[in-house]
């Protein structure tokens, strides 16, 4: 409640995952929306994105239309929508396809919790005319490829840009300067090879190839944001010591197993704080993908759904908006 509008990024789920444990809306653009230029070609090889979160689905649409545009040199290239996404806000969806995945890539079980929130979810879409499906989107490559992948891609970024960073500071990278987790990966990136590079990118493709196959059969995909309740305040990097770089990156994909596979695929997708667990209170996000470049369907659903089931007015016990202390 201190700013209506935040800075993310969203490499694996990071503008996302925030979201749906805190109650708020984030959209992470389509690969190549906002560019990254002129210090950056790309991120993390095309899985980082720029965005924000917000409280109303009408400030994340602004944010994104002054922030949209390509700038010269850009590696990738998304179409400019027709009109601002402002104006998608207000526009009627129309009756849209919704596969539904109710359980992650990867194993990892829907808790009880969130699996009733996507029920009521669905049950939401149906009201207002959509019709839904429970789907199957293959990634086009197994789990444990997926993961290594990933791990490479990432690890090799991290390895990077800690290197860059010591030495514009003369600084050591040991447990004195980096968390154990960034660590972790600094040393692993460094032992990967030019070729598990590259066959890592050839992951990239297949998954991006096979997910985007999907949108043909749906207009939209639905899943849980994250499997789990929002977890206590120091459990998520627990044992982090204990673990190498490819140990941390499991982890986070059990954590988080729904969303990185659209940063793999560059689509949009964005965590919608439809509901909160009754026994908790705690925020559920619901987690829209559609295919690639169509943000503007996104938008026409997002501000659908915050007519027909408002949360700007749900805020937490303690909160830094409210007018009067509690």
């Amino acid at each position: 409640g201190a700013v209506p509008l935040a800075h993310a990024t969203d490499a694996a789920g990071s503008l996302r995952i925030p979201a749906s444990y805190n109650g708020l809306f984030g959209l992470k653009p389509t690969r190549g929306r906002v560019s990254l230029g002129p210090g950056l070609d790309e991120g993390f090889n095309g899985l980082a994105v720029q965005g924000g979160v917000s409280r109303t689905v009408r400030d994340s649409a602004a944010l994104l239309d002054l922030i949209r545009g390509p700038e010269p040199g850009d590696p990738y290239f998304a179409e400019q929508p027709p009109r601002p996404y402002a104006q998608e806000v207000a526009r009627p969806p129309g009756p849209l396809r919704i596969g539904v995945l109710p359980q992650a890539w990867g194993g990892r079980r829907t808790a009880v919790p969130v699996a009733d929130a996507l029920t009521r979810t669905v049950r939401l879409l149906e009201s207002l005319g959509h019709r839904t499906e429970e789907a199957e989107a293959a990634l086009g490559v197994d789990w444990e490829e997926f993961v290594l992948a990933n791990a490479r891609l990432s690890t090799a970024n991290v390895a990077a840009t800690v290197d860059e960073l010591a030495a514009a500071f003369g600084r050591p990278v040991d447990s004195s300067t980096v968390e154990p987790a960034t660590l972790a990966a600094h040393h692993y990136g460094q032992r990967v090879s030019g070729p598990q590079f590259v066959t890592a990118l050839t992951i990239r493709n297949r998954v991006a190839r096979s997910l985007a196959r999907h949108f043909g059969t749906y207009d939209l995909l639905l899943t849980p944001t994250l499997p789990e309740l929002p977890p206590l305040l120091g459990t998520y990097a627990r044992g982090a010591e204990a673990l190498d770089g490819l140990g941390w990156i499991d982890r986070l994909n059990d954590r988080s197993p729904f969303t990185m596979a659209f940063n793999v695929a560059g689509a949009p997708a964005m965590s919608v704080p439809l509901t909160a667990d009754p026994g908790t209170g705690l925020p559920i996000g619901m987690q829209f993908a559609a295919g690639y470049g169509r943000e503007d369907l996104l938008f026409r659903l997002a501000g659908q759904l915050e007519q027909a089931q408002p949360w700007s007015g749900r805020t937490p016990a303690v909160w830094a908006g409210d007018p009067a202390p509690r």
